[in-house]
């Protein structure tokens, strides 16, 4: 059985609220899906068995499509790093920080998720550029 985890590397704030959205079985492992939490739309990815989620909006195609993306792996100063690689216009973004790999300038928000009993949850903050 494979343990998941959060992406993010700080431990999330005790006084998130926290909004489930989704099965952890609707999200197959390396791929993901679009949930609608408060009015935006979160993409969350299931990757090396660990849980992301960021906003599903591309910053250069202005479209709603970050959760049908392709992920994969890159290796920043000898860390082993996952990303999304946008299906219009191939931009990757790191899925634990939001930050676009070929244009440092830009990035998209992260939320905090995590996984609690089968259901995907996402905290009430989110970090990184407005959709």
């Amino acid at each position: 059985m494979t343990q998941l985890t959060a992406a993010s590397t700080p431990q999330p704030p005790d006084h998130l609220r926290w909004t489930p959205v989704c099965k952890l079985r609707d999200i197959l492992p390396g791929g993901g899906v679009c949930a609608l939490v408060g009015g935006r739309q979160v993409a969350l990815f299931r990757v090396a068995g660990r849980l992301f989620a960021l906003s599903n909006f591309d910053p250069f195609t202005r479209a709603q499509v970050l959760s049908r993306g392709l992920t994969g792996s890159y290796t920043l100063e000898g860390q082993v790093r996952y990303k999304v690689a946008s299906p219009l216009l191939k931009h990757a973004f790191d899925l634990e920080t939001g930050q676009c790999l070929s244009d440092p300038a830009v990035s998209v928000a992260v939320y905090t998720v995590r996984a609690e009993g089968g259901q995907v949850l996402i905290g009430d903050t989110w970090t990184g550029s407005a959709d």
